[in-house]
């Protein structure tokens, strides 16, 4: 049987297959050992094949893995030199970004917006919580919008509470796999509750299948908001450690400094201190924004992951 996975432990998983129904799944062990340096072989939205087992759970043990279209990589937080896949196969991502009560820094967009560029995932910045939004934080937020958009991000602004932007959320959905991320307290929950209504029926529904003591909001979770359009719910990112881009390919997935690439003197220019610099010569005459090249630098450097 074929399905796709919609929620994973780490250890147990749960598969939807063609025709709806939910397999409560585990790998089968050769798939743990692959030679691959992430803390979870298998992720949300992976495409797999599986043989149901038993009759009293009706387990299925999947035993192939369809290679992945795409997907979001980050640092993994609790095995060194190891990565953990976010979700694959992605139609898009919705980077969800708050200004006020928290506030989420350029640092950790800019991180994210790179991981999305280098897997060809295509991003949009969705500010949310506009209803604590004063005047002076409404006209910085379209500052930000605006400079994200001149160089190829579009943006939202949505708010829960005032129901900003949520029609047009639902139709930027449609048809489409979307995983919503962004740190913990900028409100994901509670749009996806407004695009999910009877998602407390279905959480509680599947919430059995887990392991005993784990608590499911941790996990990556898949969920059908109409039909063909789909969205992924991910833990709050505190770190997003940027994985298996080397630091003389960085500048590529800046969009703004891709196309000036071939305009610097040296063909391996890290954009850093070189004579001849056209990314730099850009930052200086104000056409690369300095807190994207800050957010370059910190990358380029190693910088604080959460900033």
């Amino acid at each position: 049987m074929k399905g796709v996975v919609i929620k994973s432990t780490g250890s147990w998983y749960l598969v939807r297959d063609a025709a709806g129904q939910l397999h409560r799944a585990r790998l089968r062990g050769k798939f743990k050992l692959k030679g691959m340096k992430v803390s979870n072989p298998l992720a949300v939205g992976d495409r797999v094949e599986f043989d149901v087992e038993g009759t009293e759970e009706a387990t299925a043990v999947i035993h192939h893995i369809a290679e992945r279209e795409n997907y979001i990589i980050r640092q993994s937080t609790h095995k060194t030199a190891f990565s953990h896949i976010i979700a694959a196969n992605l139609d898009q991502a919705l980077l969800i970004v708050t200004l006020v009560s928290p506030r989420t820094s350029f640092g950790f967009i800019d991180r994210f917006l790179v991981t999305a560029e280098a897997y060809s995932i295509p991003t949009t910045l969705v500010f949310n919580k506009t209803d604590l939004y004063d005047e002076d934080v409404r006209n910085y937020q379209h500052q930000i919008s605006h400079m994200y958009a001149q160089i190829g991000y579009s943006s939202l602004a949505t708010s829960a509470e005032s129901g900003e932007g949520i029609e047009a959320l639902h139709a930027l959905l449609k048809g489409k796999t979307t995983l919503l991320s962004g740190h913990s307290g900028v409100g994901k929950s509670t749009l996806i509750n407004l695009l999910v209504p009877d998602l407390a029926l279905k959480t509680s529904e599947i919430s059995d299948f887990s392991d005993k003591g784990v608590h499911t909001t941790t996990f990556a979770e898949m969920f059908e908001v109409d039909t063909d359009t789909y969205i992924i719910d991910t833990p709050g990112i505190k770190e997003l450690g940027i994985v298996d881009i080397p630091a003389a390919q960085l500048g590529h997935f800046f969009p703004e400094m891709r196309e000036r690439l071939n305009q610097c003197r040296f063909n391996n220019c890290t954009h850093f201190n070189e004579p001849g610099c056209a990314v730099i010569e850009a930052v200086r005459h104000n056409e690369i924004s300095l807190s994207r090249y800050e957010s370059y630098l910190s990358m380029l450097h190693g910088g604080d992951n959460r900033k």
